[in-house]
C-alpha cells in the first residue's frame, strides 16, 4: 500500500476536511465540509460522502482520521471529544462500514505530528516533539520513528502538563495546565485583562479593536507585535516564556532531536519562537552538557493533519 492513494480525513468542530495524498505525501486533491458537530451520525454521514466523492474520482486504499479527542488504542474508538459529541464512539468501524474501505482513526494532533515527521520539519529525525499553538495547545510525540500513543491510546496530551499548581481552571477539569498559560486562547485573554487593568500601553491595541476591548483578537495582536508595538511584543514574550518552561520539561523526559512548533499562533515566527528558546534553553536540565534540540517551525501548515492521517492509513 506504500505507493497507493490514501485518504485523510480531519474533523474538526467547525468543519471536516479531507485530502487525497499520495506515497510521497504530496496532497493530489482536497476538499472540506461543515461539521455537524452535534450530531455524530450525521458528522460520520458528512465525513463518509467526502471520502466517496474522492474514491469516485481517485481511487484509494484506506482512509485515515485525524479526530479532535481521546481515541483509543484500538485507533478506532473516540473515547471522548471535548467539542464534539462523541463518547466511546465507534468512528473507525462505522466510517469502515459507510465507506467499505479500512479506516484507521488518530487523534488529530497525533495526525498533524506524523504528517510533519514523515513529511515536513521533522523528516530527517527519528524522535521528534512536536508543540502546537492554536486555540489550546496540543501536539504529539515520535519515539525512535513511532507515534506515543500511550497504553489506552491517550498519551502525549501536552497542553495539559502542570506548569502552575492551583493554577487557572482548564477545560480538562484540572488546574495550572500549560493551555491556559501558552495558547492563542492565554495570548488574548492576557492582553484583555490588561486592557482591564487601565494599561497605558495597551492603548494602541485597545484603538486597533475600535475602543472595544473584547474585540481584541490574536491576529490583531500579531499584527501590532509586527509593526512593533512593544505592549503587543510583550505579550508575546510572555507566551513563549510558558510555552519554554513547558518544553523544557518535555525535553527531560523524552530527549528529541527536533522541537517543531506548529499552530495557528506560531505563524508569528520569532516573535513566539525566540522568547520560547530563549526560556527553554535557561530552563533545560543540564545544559551546556547535553545535546540542545533544535527548535523548528512545522512547515505543512494546516493541511499536516490530513497529510499525516492519510500517511498513518498506510501503516
Amino acid at each position: 500500500m506504500s505507493s497507493a492513494l490514501t485518504c485523510g480525513i480531519d474533523i474538526g468542530g467547525t468543519k471536516i476536511a479531507g485530502a487525497v495524498v499520495d506515497g510521497e505525501g504530496t496532497i493530489v486533491a482536497e476538499a472540506r465540509v461543515e461539521s455537524p458537530a452535534t450530531d455524530p451520525s450525521a458528522m460520520e454521514t458528512a465525513a463518509a460522502g467526502l471520502v466517496a466523492e474522492f474514491a469516485a474520482a481517485h481511487g484509494i486504499a484506506a482512509v485515515g482520521v485525524g479526530a479532535a479527542g481521546y481515541v483509543a488504542s484500538d485507533r478506532s474508538t473516540v473515547l471522548f471529544a471535548p467539542n464534539i459529541a462523541w463518547r466511546n464512539e465507534p468512528l473507525g468501524a462505522d466510517l469502515a462500514r459507510l465507506t467499505g474501505l479500512p479506516v484507521v482513526v488518530e487523534n488529530d494532533a497525533n495526525a498533524a505530528a506524523w504528517g510533519e515527521f514523515r513529511y515536513g520539519a521533522g523528516r530527517d529525525v527519528d524522535d521528534q516533539l512536536m508543540v502546537t499553538v492554536g486555540t489550546g495547545v496540543g501536539g504529539g510525540i515520535v519515539v525512535d520513528g513511532a507515534l506515543l500513543r500511550g497504553a489506552h491510546g491517550v498519551g502525549a496530551e501536552i497542553g495539559h502538563l502542570n506548569v502552575v499548581p492551583d493554577g487557572r481552571l482548564c477545560g480538562c477539569g484540572n488546574r495550572g495546565c500549560l493551555e491556559q498559560y501558552g495558547s492563542g486562547t492565554a495570548l488574548v485573554r492576557s492582553a484583555r485583562e490588561a486592557v482591564a487593568a487601565s494599561s497605558l500601553l495597551a492603548r494602541d491595541l485597545v484603538d486597533r479593536a475600535g475602543g472595544d476591548p473584547a474585540a481584541i483578537t490574536g491576529p490583531m495582536i500579531t499584527a501590532a507585535a509586527q509593526e512593533g508595538d512593544r505592549f503587543a511584543i510583550e505579550q508575546f514574550e510572555q507566551l513563549g516564556h510558558w510555552l519554554g518552561h513547558g518544553i523544557a520539561s518535555l525535553v527531560a523526559v523524552l530527549d528529541p532531536a527536533v522541537i517543531v512548533i506548529g499552530g495557528g499562533v506560531s505563524e508569528a515566527g520569532d516573535l513566539l519562537v525566540a522568547p520560547l528558546r530563549a526560556t527553554f534553553e535557561h530552563e533545560l536540565s543540564g545544559r551546556g552538557y547535553r545535546p540542545t534540540p533544535e527548535i523548528r517551525l512545522a512547515e505543512l501548515g494546516n493541511r499536516a493533519g490530513v497529510i499525516g492521517a492519510a500517511d498513518l492509513a498506510r501503516i
